[in-house]
């Protein structure tokens, strides 16, 4: 196939949360699959969901240059598939309705629909289907009447890093920020005697950031109107749910002092995510739809990438998890502290399971949960592959 790619490419840095590593994963998994990607010269798709921007302008410039681009290597070569992974304001329809005129079909790629929406967002209605990783949003989808693929995180590990022999050079570890629902969750861990370490922003004494201990530097207006949006996106609940993180008793730094490591990131990042005894998922997320105490969750990018790189994998649990792999034999999950300190401990203990582990979660990996075989479900639910 030969994939037209929108998948926040850009040509500089936007302050905003990383997004840098979604365009080698789609596009390289797009190469080993034996596929063809094309993009549009000069468009900066991440610009779209940078703070500030005048959307109906970017949109007007973007959508020109992508559908003019598109046209033309359409009646050059042919466009198989637009494939995109875009937010709802980043959505034109009419240029999407252009395109499927030429006979492209329109895909859509998004990570995070049961943390940002209770319903699909109107735009998305316009894509022909969508690739979407969380069991949890398919009924959300299919009371739109909407296609959808259900498929795993888009995730390239480099050929030459798809090994699971590896020297365990460190102790357990979680790689990822700080947030309350982490610490709360490691805190208790710790506690009950789990032996780890942590790497990631905000685990450091005196880096957690002031925002993140609870701080007020908003006026009185600014709080209202935020408490209306707050409504207005998650539900009057909200606010109840709200008040149970604002209540909550911060973990002091002092839990993690000893624990705590630098961040790592690149090689450095790799490097650990392989040779640790055993590496730490954590799948919960902040959510005002939720209380404090019994947060949802869904299989994040790490349920992919780590076993990818052959690493003997702990994660908790989500819906997901039991239809990607084997659990207890390709990855180990957990549902709460006790249990993380549990399956840790036996972990520890039995070398043997965890070179299986590694083994088999990075073979159960590379052979279903590639882009390539998303790609195959694609192609033959729109009808463009046997």
């Amino acid at each position: 196939m030969r994939i037209y790619l929108s998948c926040l490419q850009s040509k500089r840095r936007h302050p905003v949360p990383a997004y840098e590593f979604w365009e080698p994963y789609f596009k390289r998994g797009i190469e080993e699959a034996g596929h063809q990607w094309l993009e549009c010269p000069h468009v900066d798709w991440a610009e779209g969901v940078a703070p500030g921007v005048d959307l109906a302008g970017w949109r007007e410039r973007t959508w020109t240059r992508v559908y003019d681009d598109l046209r033309r290597q359409h009646s050059d070569h042919g466009v198989d598939l637009f494939l995109a992974y875009l937010y709802p304001q980043q959505v034109d329809v009419a240029a999407l309705r252009q395109i499927q005129s030429l006979g492209v079909p329109c895909v859509n790629f998004f990570c995070d629909n049961v943390r940002e929406y209770r319903s699909v967002p109107e735009p998305y209605r316009a894509f022909d289907a969508h690739w979407v990783p969380e069991r949890a949003a398919l009924p959300m989808y299919e009371k739109a009447g909407l296609r959808t693929i259900h498929r795993a995180m888009p995730v390239w590990v480099d050929p030459t890093l798809r090994r699971h022999e590896h020297d365990e050079q460190f102790p357990p570890t979680f790689i990822g920020s700080r947030d309350a629902l982490r610490e709360s969750l490691l805190a208790e861990a710790i506690t009950l005697g789990a032996g780890l370490e942590l790497r990631g922003p905000g685990w450091l004494p005196g880096t957690t950031p002031s925002a993140h201990r609870g701080g007020r530097t908003s006026g009185i207006r600014t709080r209202i109107a935020n408490q209306l949006d707050l409504v207005r996106h998650d539900g009057v609940t909200s606010l109840l749910w709200k008040a149970t993180y604002r209540v909550r008793t911060p973990v002091p730094d002092a839990v993690f002092a000893t624990v705590a490591r630098p961040p790592v990131f690149g090689d450095e990042y790799i490097r650990v995510t392989q040779g640790s005894r055993v590496t730490l998922g954590i799948n919960r997320y902040p959510s005002y739809r939720r209380p404090f105490s019994r947060p949802d969750s869904y299989s994040r990018l790490r349920d992919v990438e780590a076993p990818m790189m052959g690493a003997c994998y702990l994660t908790e649990w989500t819906p997901e998890l039991e239809h990607m792999y084997d659990l207890g034999r390709e990855v180990v999950t957990y549902r709460s502290a006790t249990e993380l300190v549990e399956k840790l401990r036996e972990l520890e203990r039995d070398e043997a399971s965890r070179r299986k582990i590694r083994r088999e979660g990075q073979r159960r990996a590379l052979a279903d949960h590639t882009v390539g075989r998303s790609l195959q479900a694609i192609g033959q639910l729109l009808g463009i592959v046997a």
